[in-house]
């Protein structure tokens, strides 16, 4: 559930932005998860005349999970690799259908890779088509690994992942599907918005998946000592839901044409002290450090710099790591 006080946050941040879709007509992939989920939540209650088509591979499931927006927007079967369309035109693409899923990329990354790359391709065909507006979310996967004296990332960073490893088809698969954002702009006219999405924090996030912010909160509400796989040295930030929710409309709405935003937060944490941060604040009994090798692409820093956004867009972060802990918390049963 998300909290009242998110969606009245984000209903006032977008009150200015919403008129520039009445009207509108969007294809969305993706919508069902995370990032999308918070998005339709927003959208739901925008004050306009909006259509929404969302693809999904399991639209019963999307309906038993959410009834209030299947009931809202249209779900349409299908799988980003060879959906049909539906009739009509559209006046936005939101694409952003990508199993973000560290076993897949562990375990079938040719699966991976082809499934961002071709998925994207068709996206970006159906926005060249109906001439619409699109929005396409990467990753910060995109920057390769981060160099320990670069405290945040921004933009024009030309790094990349390692193209030897196969753990890098995630990454290398969104910087594929950048370059054919960039073609179909340059080439096509494809009005296009692209943002780097880093990690992720708030309600509705799964808590048993390979994010370490979620196991932390999960074993913290368990009441089990927090445990820390590696070395904890890794550094990361965590943007709360419902400031993505406002940044990633912002973006559809007023983003430049053909401009790569960084979506995330500039708090800085270590891994090791994100476990003792939530351990404190949720009332967990102690945190216990491992000290395995790092199985993941990136035991470094994952910490961008949003300067960029800040000063085009006027965007900030209003969640900070600690209540974000809190929120995604209480969320999921745990009470103060």
């Amino acid at each position: 559930m998300i909290p009242a006080e998110d969606l009245a946050a984000i209903d006032a941040a977008l009150a200015p932005h919403w008129p520039a879709l009445d009207g509108a007509r969007l294809f969305v992939t993706g919508g069902t998860g995370f990032i999308g989920r918070w998005m339709l939540e927003a959208l739901a209650r925008a004050p306009v005349r909006v259509e929404a088509v969302l693809l999904s591979r399991d639209p019963e499931g999307f309906a038993k999970r959410a009834p209030h927006l299947a009931g809202r927007f249209t779900l349409v079967a299908g799988d980003i690799m060879d959906f049909s369309a539906p009739d009509g035109g559209f006046t936005h693409v939101i694409h952003g259908a990508t199993d973000a899923s560290a076993a897949l990329n562990a375990d079938d990354p040719r699966r991976m890779f082809d499934t961002i790359v071709t998925g994207t391709g068709r996206a970006l065909d159906l926005a060249r088509r109906t001439g619409a507006r699109m929005l396409m979310m990467s990753s910060g996967a995109v920057y390769g690994v981060q160099p320990w004296d670069m405290t945040h990332v921004d933009e024009d960073f030309t790094g990349g992942p390692d193209p030897r490893d196969p753990r890098s088809a995630y990454g290398e698969g969104k910087r594929a599907a950048e370059m054919l954002c960039a073609i179909a702009h340059r080439q096509a006219a494809v009005d296009i918005v692209t943002a780097r999405i880093f990690a992720l924090l708030g309600p509705l996030l799964s808590l048993d998946i390979h994010f370490a912010a979620g196991n932390f909160i999960r074993d913290a509400i368990a009441g089990r000592t927090i445990r820390v796989e590696g070395s904890g040295q890794a550094v990361r930030s965590y943007l709360y839901a419902a400031d993505l929710a406002v940044w990633m409309w912002t973006l559809l709405i007023a983003g430049k044409p053909g401009e790569t935003y960084n979506v995330g937060s500039e708090e800085a944490v270590s891994i090791a002290d994100l476990a003792r941060r939530t351990a404190a604040l949720l009332g967990a009994p102690g945190v216990e450090i491992l000290g395995r090798p790092d199985p993941g692409w990136n035991p470094g820093r994952y910490v961008p710099s949003t300067a960029r956004i800040r000063r085009d867009l006027e965007l900030n972060a209003t969640v900070g790591l600690d209540e974000a802990i809190r929120r995604t918390a209480g969320a999921n049963g745990w009470k103060q």
